[in-house]
């Protein structure tokens, strides 16, 4: 049985040296950067999601900054971002059954208002001035279990708007939407906090829900792309594993992800620390950075969209490099080169990210779509728990510096060491050349041995 929409992605087979299957069923694969949004309901959805992300970026900047201004420590900003992706790594898998159990349209109306409802609980709290360290962590654990529904309901529905022939493009252009609000949101909450404080922030972030609400109920129903919902039944859970656990084109970006999610996406902590105890900054530096990042993750969002093809060594160049950049700005000497720095760094982390995300749903078969999703984000962000802690500890003992350094050589030895992985079990050769890091056949593509 295929295992994803072509032919190339049948067990016991890893798909065409580099690639993942990208058959995308009927249908003519468009180059334009922007085909998705000819969908009226992608078009809602993008719509009601740059909103909703712009209030996110705005709660998680006077977050970071009001858990660091009650404590004055990285790893309390640390324990806050573990505390919000813990529920990923405990429940995900969870969530990924009921995605694939539930309809994704209803099921995420009632996410999106959980989540609004958390903003303006936790705004509540601040502008009466009853805020507390603890209050902070509890909303961060509340809207950590909505995600775990969320998250994979919200990536498998994107499939369902706009068909198989588009998903590669969809899953771009909603990292573009992310990284567009990221752009703005951290800019408007730095200027929120120096102004009126940290509570106006999260009242916005709550409001802002309504926009994805309003898109939801506004869709063409019998235009979705309708996935079967599956019905309940024992060994769902170990089902999604032992699907993947037999597809080296699943497996390897998800570990990939894995090591980077946990080491290397660890920016409010190294941003924070490098604003407070390097270039002595305030809320306005630590928003400029983050726009910063964001800028760069745009760009590399749209040039993905552009490109339209999901290849594995484009991941395993882009990790490598990703990590290798986080090394140069670790020790970079001074605020100007640092802050420069952080472009690239959001261009290839986003690059990460939207190759393996698209590469994995588009290998996956859609009845399985939710487990498969569910382990891709509890492995990106479950592994968060641990290295937030772990990182934020290494930050606040041995400095901004040596904390950012530490996880590019984590997520370096893990790029390389999945690259090798990738090699041996396609039959590939690395080559370097001008356009950097790529796999090429060494030799005729062998069998790879049957799952067990």
């Amino acid at each position: 049985m295929s295992t994803g929409t072509g032919g190339n992605s049948a067990p016991g087979h890893l798909p065409t040296p580099q690639t993942p299957s990208t058959d995308r069923g009927p249908g003519t694969r468009s180059n334009s950067m922007f085909s998705s949004l000819r969908i009226r309901n992608y078009r809602l959805f993008a719509a009601g999601q740059v909103v909703s992300n712009t209030g996110t970026w705005m709660q998680r900047i006077a977050q970071d900054w009001l858990v660091l201004s009650l404590t004055g420590s990285a790893s309390a900003v640390g324990v806050t971002i573990a505390l919000q992706f813990l529920p990923m790594l405990l429940f995900g898998l969870y969530g990924g059954v009921l995605a694939d159990r539930l309809p994704k349209r209803p099921l995420l109306i009632a996410t999106q208002t959980a989540m609004g409802l958390t903003g303006v609980a936790l705004a509540a709290l601040t502008l009466a001035g009853n805020v507390q360290v603890w209050h902070v962590y509890l909303a961060a654990f509340l809207l950590g279990l909505v995600t775990v529904v969320d998250n994979p309901a919200r990536q498998t529905f994107v499939s369902e708007m706009v068909g198989p022939a588009q998903v590669a493009n969809a899953v771009s252009l909603n990292s573009a939407n992310f990284q567009s609000a990221r752009l703005v949101g951290p800019a408007i909450a730095g200027v929120l906090i120096t102004a009126v404080g940290s509570g106006w922030a999260f009242l916005l972030n709550g409001l802002s829900f309504a926009a994805p609400i309003a898109a939801l109920l506004m869709m063409r129903t019998r235009e979705l792309h309708r996935v079967e919902t599956q019905p309940r039944a024992k060994g769902q859970l170990r089902e999604g594993l032992r699907y993947v656990a037999g597809r080296p084109e699943l497996v390897w970006p998800i570990v990939l992800v894995g090591f980077i999610g946990t080491f290397g996406f660890n920016f409010p902590i190294w941003l924070s620390a490098f604003v407070d105890d390097v270039f002595h900054g305030d809320a306005g530096t630590y928003g400029v950075f983050n726009t910063l990042i964001a800028a760069g993750s745009l760009a590399g969002a749209l040039l993905a969209a552009r490109r339209g093809n999901t290849r594995l060594r484009l991941l395993v160049t882009a990790a490598v490099l990703f990590s290798v950049l986080l090394l140069v700005t670790a020790f970079a000497p001074g605020f100007w080169l640092f802050a420069a720095l952080l472009v690239p760094v959001g261009m290839f982390g986003l690059t990460v990210n939207v190759v393996a995300n698209s590469s994995v749903q588009m290998a996956t078969d859609p009845e399985m779509r939710g487990r498969v999703m569910a382990l891709y984000m509890m492995v990106f962000t479950g592994g968060t728990p641990v290295g937030a802690p772990l990182v934020g500890w290494i930050t606040d003992t041995y400095g901004a510096r040596l904390g950012m350094a530490a996880g590019g050589l984590v997520s370096l030895a893990a790029a390389v060491a999945v690259g090798l992985i990738l090699r041996r079990v396609g039959n590939l050769r690395l080559r370097v050349g001008r356009h950097g890091l790529t796999f090429v056949p060494a030799a005729p593509q062998r069998e790879l041995a049957p799952a067990a």
